[in-house]
């Protein structure tokens, strides 16, 4: 494969969804290279829903890059997602909880580590840093500063949601009729 072939087939990788149809996440959305799907498709664990126009080449065979494959087994989605920093992030949707601002994200722990306060859900909200640093050390009560919302544990699906509002600056027009499906519809 040519350097520019090459470069072309990297810009077409494939929406994985699970056996029902649904993204397996969508923030991050759930991409694999083509390298990937193409392994998945030999490897028969997948089954290819839309194709791309390119085409990958070798002396025995010419095949489609697929731009939407689906698990041919379900995996059953975890109920609550990992405590992390991008997570804390998507819950709070990338705004200070303080202030609004979008801007040098950090976290704040509500109840301050110096006071017993503990690394978890319940206790970590997203912060900007100038926040974060007027909060310093003091209770919300002391600093006057109480979050929009009481930081909580978030479901996957709570994640999900709050992910379709910030969608990758790419979506292939294949992957359309598949990212909204479990949207409520308005009557």
């Amino acid at each position: 494969m040519t350097a520019a072939a090459f470069t072309a087939a990297e810009a077409c990788p494939a929406l994985v969804l699970n056996a029902d149809f649904r993204p397996l996440s969508y923030y991050p959305l759930s991409l694999w290279s083509w390298q990937d799907t193409v392994k998945a498709v030999f490897l028969d664990r997948v089954n290819i829903v839309s194709e791309y126009e390119r085409e990958v080449k070798s002396p025995s065979f010419v095949m489609r890059l697929p731009s939407v494959v689906s698990l041919k087994n379900y995996v059953k989605p975890a109920r609550y997602p990992a405590f992390t920093r991008f997570n804390v992030f998507l819950r709070d949707k990338f705004s200070c909880q303080y202030c609004g601002d979008p801007k040098e994200l950090t976290f704040d722990h509500v109840v301050p580590r110096s006071k017993g306060g503990m690394t978890r859900w319940d206790n970590v909200v997203t912060a900007c840093a100038p926040c974060n640093l007027r909060k310093g050390g003091m209770m919300p009560r002391e600093a006057r500063m109480h979050p929009y919302h009481e930081p909580m544990r978030p479901t996957v699906y709570e994640l999900h949601r709050n992910g379709r509002l910030f969608p990758p600056n790419h979506l292939h027009e294949s992957w359309m009729d598949y990212l909204y499906w479990d949207t409520e519809l308005e009557p």
